[in-house]
């Protein structure tokens, strides 16, 4: 594929036009309020379709040393660092019917990882594997998260189909209360919040949504009863029937080639087109990632972290189109240190964003062969506006007869659903079958979206003091007032694309403050001028990306075109100095949130 030259300014004025013209075409007054929630009414959606009801057992009231809450990978690696560290008394209890989290749940067709399998499947170290695929299939992934959960046990006490209702710290017995939706009522000395942000389905408010009469489900809840076939398609259920899937991001790239291959007919509503580059997947050997030298899964991941967070490496292992476009990354994630003027970066950046993009709509050119088809599918935005996406499948799949592309833009999505169809711009397209591949409601856990209660000293519930004011964490875990709470996820702390590494240097850290409290007899909690001291390194230097979101087109990350959420949210110098700064915090202040226990435990 010939790249397109660097365009020059009288091009980049043109491009920025473009850009703000086809926002308007998708931005919406409602904002992220477009969305409806899986539940109530519509809680069929979320419901479990991979086991057959939950297991039948007598409510539990026992004791545990760490209740987790989340199956997935951020809980598994709670639990094996914690075992690690030598706590026994390890419950996880998880809604879904087994471990996984994001990858229990989603096994549409042809789900795979897009980041290397290599540097994305953690203690690949401690468990001996080598993954078999450069970006490995979603059945492959959720085979390595039992495989890590047997071999620390973790299976022994946890519970599954299980949803937490409620935390409740009891100041007598200086524990948590963790109740639960089948009766359990849990005492835990330490309770970490593991609960992910890509498990709760989300629906597009479209009205009439409730009337269609066919079949329907969301692309977390794969109904293989009706499609047949497996994750590798074969879906011969569908060899009659017309689809119609909603949703053209990371999920629909990766399903909509394989719906294309089965259906009688598929129709894709689209509303904004993905960016999609090469993905080029291949079988791998121990060989061709150097699996011989001990900790080489180590070295390759933190090669691969430092690539993408701007950092410098000698060598760049992994070698993909992630790590290629890493320097495009610096409106989406606060990891590059730049130096010298601002102003001539920022125009430097954003010529190559547009080289990037323009090699991008070249590659749509090059590949859909109806002009018509091709042009609706270009990328219209700044590279870092969307999550990249990555197939070698998805554009060849508009030049099959079978394969319609519905464009939503200029009615700002689907006007409504029928008993029969889908109608846009006053056209109805019947249906047999309707997907949803709407994604998930990212960046919010039970605990901050206010489905899963938490009262800390005195009762207070945390949302309460976080809505007066604003978020106050030590690192994004712990919180004053409550005590031995620690939580996962992106809140105050650091992030990558590559958010396994994430979480298990967060289980690192979550097992060490464990380890250290239960040596000294104390509780974790921060007092809060340490929250407020960190609030302020996050505010120091924390780069202004807000005027950049405000010009993308709608997406999670700018809340649906409303731009990015007030306050400092994220550590502003990137991954690779958040861990450098928590391993010496660990060896060094590490006392600073160690209070002394009234209680004394048995």
């Amino acid at each position: 594929m010939t790249t397109p030259q660097p365009p020059v300014p009288h091009e980049l004025a043109a491009l920025r036009r473009r850009y703000r013209i086809e926002r308007e075409r998708r931005v919406r007054p409602d904002g992220a309020a477009q969305y409806r929630d899986a539940d109530a009414e519509f809680g069929y959606y979320a419901a479990d379709p991979y086991t057959q009801g939950p297991v039948v057992r007598d409510a539990l009231h026992d004791t545990v040393d760490v209740a987790v809450i989340g199956g997935g990978f951020g809980g598994i690696l709670t639990g094996a660092r914690l075992r690690q560290q030598g706590v026994e008394r390890v419950r996880i209890i998880e809604k879904g019917g087994d471990f996984g989290g994001t990858w229990y749940w989603n096994r549409y067709p042809g789900v795979h990882c897009d980041v290397e399998s290599h540097v994305y499947l953690p203690m690949l170290d401690e468990t001996g594997y080598v993954p078999e695929w450069k970006y490995a299939p979603g059945d492959e992934i959720r085979r390595h998260a039992v495989r890590i959960a047997q071999k620390f046990d973790l299976y022994a006490d946890a519970l599954f189909s299980t949803g937490v209702t409620s935390l409740t710290w009891d100041e007598a017995s200086e524990t948590w209360m963790v109740a639960t939706d089948r009766g359990d009522t849990v005492r835990a000395t330490y309770v970490v919040n593991a609960t992910g942000t890509l498990t709760d389905p989300k629906l597009p408010g479209i009205p009439g949504i409730e009337d269609f009469a066919g079949h329907t489900f969301h692309t977390s809840r794969w109904d293989y009863a009706y499609t047949g076939g497996t994750a590798r398609g074969g879906m011969t259920g569908l060899a009659d029937k017309r689809v119609g899937i909603v949703g053209t991001g990371a999920t629909g790239i990766q399903v909509i080639p394989m719906l294309a291959e089965d259906a009688a007919h598929l129709y894709v509503f689209q509303r904004t087109p993905s960016t999609v580059d090469l993905r080029g997947n291949r079988r791998t050997t121990a060989r061709d990632v150097g699996a011989d030298r001990e900790h080489w899964a180590r070295e390759r991941r933190e090669n691969y972290l430092r690539i993408v967070s701007g950092e410098s490496a000698d060598e760049d292992l992994v070698a993909d189109r992630w790590t290629a476009s890493a320097g495009l990354l610096e409106k989406l994630l606060p990891s590059f240190r730049r130096q010298g003027d601002r102003q001539d970066f920022e125009a430097a950046y954003e010529a190559a964003d547009a080289a990037k993009m323009n090699e991008l709509r070249a590659r749509v050119d090059q590949t859909v062969t109806d002009p018509r088809t091709a042009e609706k599918l270009k990328p219209w935005y700044r590279y870092a506006c969307k999550r990249p996406t990555f197939s070698d499948l998805y554009y060849p799949a508009f030049n099959r007869d079978n394969v319609t592309l519905v464009d939503t833009a200029d009615t700002h999505g689907i006007e409504r659903v029928t008993e029969h169809g889908v109608t846009v711009a006053g056209t109805t397209y019947e249906l047999d079958c309707l997907i949803f591949a709407t994604g998930f409601n990212v960046g919010t856990s039970g605990i901050h979206s206010g489905k899963l209660p938490v009262h800390g000293r005195g009762g207070v519930q945390l949302l309460h003091r976080w809505a007066r004011q604003g978020p106050r964490t030590l690192h994004g875990f712990t919180s004053n007032g409550f005590p031995n709470l620690l939580q996962m996820g992106p809140l105050q702390n650091a992030s990558s694309v590559n958010f396994t590494h994430i979480l298990d240097e967060q289980a690192v850290h979550v097992a060490a403050l464990v380890a250290a409290a239960e040596a000294g007899g104390a509780l974790i909690e921060p007092s809060p001028e340490t929250e407020e001291a960190w609030i302020a390194v996050l505010a120091e230097g924390a780069p202004d990306h807000a005027w950049f979101h405000a010009e993308c087109t709608p997406g999670y990350y700018n809340r649906e075109g409303r731009g990015r959420p007030n306050g400092p949210l994220a550590y502003p110098h990137g991954a690779v100095a958040f861990h450098e700064l928590l391993g010496r915090w660990r060896e060094e202040s590490m006392g600073e949130v160690l209070r002394s226990r009234t209680v004394r435990l048995v």
